[in-house]
């Protein structure tokens, strides 16, 4: 399986109400510096209408400006519909939302 594949296997496993960091992602996929690589996977996704990607957030909690359905905006509505909280600057509050690995199936195993 290639990086890109293993990319979108993980962000599936996102749960509604979660976020994911991109460094998270790419630490997940063995490959703990590349997140600006997951970002590329997930802006070149032939699976954006079954892939959660509105659940991958900046480390900080930040939405990414280039979101690929419309912006910060449509990510940051996407998000709240789930129940992702924010914090008054805007970004997502990473201590209460933030899906722990410990969450994914299989994790532990």
């Amino acid at each position: 399986m290639g990086f890109n594949d293993r990319v979108y296997e993980i962000v599936r496993q996102i749960p509604e109400g979660k976020v994911a960091s991109y460094g998270q992602i790419a630490y997940m996929t063995g490959s703990w510096r590349a997140s600006r690589a997951v970002g590329y996977a997930l802006h070149n996704s032939p699976h954006h209408a079954k892939l959660p990607c509105h659940r991958v957030v900046f480390k900080d909690g930040r939405l990414t400006t280039g979101f690929a359905f419309g912006g910060k905006d449509v990510q940051r509505d996407m998000l709240e519909a789930e129940g992702v909280v924010f914090t008054a600057d805007g970004r997502v509050d990473m201590i209460k939302c933030c899906w722990s690995t410990q969450e994914a199936p299989g994790a532990g195993d």
